[in-house]
């Protein structure tokens, strides 16, 4: 698998992406019934573009230079703490961007120019979104190392 970057763990990320943000534009097609483009480039949603990425990078490590190789340590470690933001610190954001949106819609009197663009509210994933993101990744790190390894 040398044809995107030549670099079979990072092609293996890079697709477990492109199939979750792909998989977001299906369901968004399927539950709100419309062609949304903006779900194959934004963050958020459902499954966890970012689980993927970072869990079949982290899997295809471990299958090609063994699970307690410092490779696959490393990987393991940031794939931990880039799901753990994605499921809480980026999930608060757009839990206040909600807020500040509604405030922002009842303003009744005087709209700052500060107030004229709405904020994005889908930055984070709730934790299935996370786990879902993730077990993707592992399935695409996981077959794909034995695969094309």
């Amino acid at each position: 698998m040398d044809f995107l970057t030549g670099n079979l763990i990072l092609n293996l990320a890079i697709l477990a992406w492109a199939l979750a943000q792909v998989i977001k534009f299906v369901i968004t097609l399927i539950t709100k019934h419309k062609l949304d483009f903006r779900n194959i480039l934004s963050s958020g949603g459902m499954p966890s573009s970012h689980s993927a990425f970072v869990c079949a990078c982290a899997s295809a490590m471990g299958a090609m230079y063994g699970w307690t190789s410092p490779t696959f340590t490393l990987a393991a470690v940031v794939a931990i703490v880039v799901m753990y933001d994605a499921a809480n610190v980026r999930k608060a954001a757009g839990e206040q961007a909600k807020i500040l949106n509604y405030i922002m819609e009842h303003w009744t009197e005087m709209k700052p120019a500060l107030f004229g663009k709405e904020l994005k509210e889908l930055l984070g994933h709730t934790p299935f979104q996370v786990l879902m993101g993730g077990l993707l990744g592992i399935g695409v790190g996981l077959l794909g190392a034995w695969w094309f390894a």
